[in-house]
């Protein structure tokens, strides 16, 4: 979803969430060379860095809209270029027992600019593949201080099928990198992000998801503890009203649980530094032509733990191209 982090020093802690996606549907003329139909499709990506306990910032990939995952097959390749901008201002957080206190909140603006390429292969018949290189970038204002940067580069494939001609199934993987322009913005061990994804048309509505996982490798830094970052489960769910071509309202729905961070040093799980997430909000995708989609969304926590609140909103441009 764009990128969120947050940073607590009560807790010694911030958790970086970057998210891309992707959004194009299109259709091709059959045997023909362009595209005929609306631009929604762009695949996600994400980036869930911890360092020192895990503590959410946003749900891992939170930033997905409908027919995210309406993905086609045997098709020729073509090309998409997003923008992802979000800003969450939360003045809230939730502690260990789930109690929502007016502290430890923060605001964040963040950006991602991704390049995706997708194609199919004619030895590998009724099956789509796309590759996505990803830059982020944030700035977070906290407790009287600001900054921003560029976070780290995220890289990976994705596969998908049609199971039937309504329905889409495939799997995505991520790798992020360990490093940004500075240290607030680097996690200093790399990440992996894999999740299945699925897409149901109906003639009115749409039906779409994923539900994955985002692992990290051990954390080493000189004269510092080792930490193995806690892992991230989270599932994405979009149901949409296509109300005419141009206009589809849509809900989302988002929860997202991490594991506790281990200290390896110490030998011991940090203390809090397990959190949990769930977050509902509705949005808009507007098809401006076949080669530009906006798509626009708010979202606010219903529970969490151990986490600042989500009260943000969402911005996704797509522009593609063959």
């Amino acid at each position: 979803m764009g990128f969120q982090f947050i940073w607590n020093p009560a807790s010694r802690v911030y958790l970086i969430v970057i998210v891309a996606y992707r959004n194009i549907q299109m259709r091709l003329i059959e045997g023909g060379e362009r595209l005929l139909s609306l631009v929604r499709f762009v695949m996600p990506t994400v980036i869930v860095c911890h360092v020192v306990p895990a503590r959410a910032a946003d749900i891992t990939l939170g930033i997905i809209g409908p027919h995210e995952y309406d993905l086609p097959v045997d098709f020729k390749p073509f090309n998409v270029l997003v923008q992802y901008g979000d800003g969450n201002a939360a003045g809230h957080s939730y502690g260990s027992g789930g109690q929502r206190t007016p502290t430890g909140g923060s605001h964040t603006w963040s950006g991602m600019t991704k390049y995706v390429h997708f194609r199919s292969f004619e030895a590998i018949p009724h099956v789509g593949f796309a590759f996505e290189l990803i830059q982020t970038e944030s700035y977070k204002l906290a407790d009287g201080t600001n900054y921003g940067g560029l976070g780290p580069t995220i890289v990976g494939p994705a596969a998908w099928f049609k199971p039937n001609k309504h329905s889409t199934f495939g799997i995505q993987t991520f790798m992020q990198t360990p490093y940004g322009t500075r240290d607030a913005t680097s996690t200093n061990y790399w990440s992996n992000i894999s999740s299945l994804i699925f897409d149901y048309e109906w003639k009115h509505f749409s039906f779409d998801g994923d539900a994955g996982t985002v692992v990290g490798s051990t954390k080493h830094q000189k004269d510092q503890h080792s930490y193995s970052p806690g892992v991230v489960f989270y599932t994405n769910l979009r149901f949409s009203w296509k109300a005419t071509k141009k206009f589809e309202p849509f809900l989302a729905f988002d929860w997202q649980n991490v594991t506790g961070t281990r200290d390896n040093t110490l030998r011991q799980y940090l203390d809090n530094s397990n959190s949990r997430e769930i977050a509902l909000g509705p949005g808009l995708m507007y098809n401006i032509n076949q080669h530009f989609s906006l798509t626009a969304r708010y979202s606010h926590s219903l529970e969490g733990r151990n986490t600042p609140e989500t009260n943000a909103y969402y911005v996704k441009f797509v522009y593609l191209w063959q």
